[in-house]
């Protein structure tokens, strides 16, 4: 969601102030719990000045959701380029792992997006949630085509399928590095870098060699 102009013209420290200010409540508090108040006292604004940069606070919201989106858009943009020459797998498993990374880096983003899928009282979260997966799908179905015209994949995959598993993968791998009960003793849950990237690595094992053991019965 668009801010309003004058929000626009503020200075970009200004800006990201009342960003950090707004990520940290909605990550702590969820959205109905979330109180505008305490931003402002944090920020030392008044409270008519973020009604006015955003109309609502669902549209505060909407403009911490874009945000959000648009870092996590930066992140992958710079994996996919990182990653042009390697192989599907390779590259599956680079970005699993900067997706830890992303969330060392923005654990206040990252906790919004929990909140958001454990919690059902943030406004339009079903058009939200989409958006996320959405755009998951565009950053995972250009791969998965090219590995296939490369040879790296089975020729007769289902595009749409595959990149559905995919996203289901790697969220949940997220998830798991981030919430102690979603790890479910697979040794995800804040495991050191060199840990995760070996689990990264036994992940794409699975599904570079698949689970079958090659015998018919």
């Amino acid at each position: 969601m668009e801010p309003r102009e004058v929000f626009k013209k503020l200075e970009s420290d200004k800006r990201q102030r009342i960003f950090d200010a707004a990520i940290d409540e909605f990550a702590d508090q969820g959205y109905k719990q979330a109180s505008v108040n305490r931003m402002v006292q944090r920020l030392g604004i008044a409270k008519g000045s973020m009604f006015q940069y955003f109309g609502t606070k669902e549209g505060l919201f909407g403009f911490i959701f874009d945000q959000a989106v648009e870092l996590v858009r930066r992140t992958l943009r710079q994996v996919k380029k990182d990653t042009a020459e390697a192989d599907f797998f390779e590259r599956i498993r680079r970005s699993l792992i900067q997706g830890v990374r992303f969330i060392d880096e923005h654990p206040r983003v990252y906790q919004v997006y929990l909140k958001m899928i454990f919690q059902e009282d943030f406004p339009l979260r079903a058009q939200f949630l989409q958006k996320v997966h959405l755009f998951s799908a565009e950053y995972l179905q250009p791969m998965v085509e090219a590995g296939m015209a490369r040879g790296e994949l089975r020729g007769d995959l289902d595009v749409k399928s595959t990149v559905f598993f995919l996203d289901a993968l790697m969220d949940r791998f997220l998830q798991a590095y981030s919430v102690s009960f979603l790890d479910a003793g697979a040794g995800f849950y804040r495991a050191p870098a060199s840990e995760i990237e070996l689990r990264a690595g036994d992940l794409v094992s699975l599904l570079r060699h698949g689970l079958a053991s090659g015998q018919r019965p």
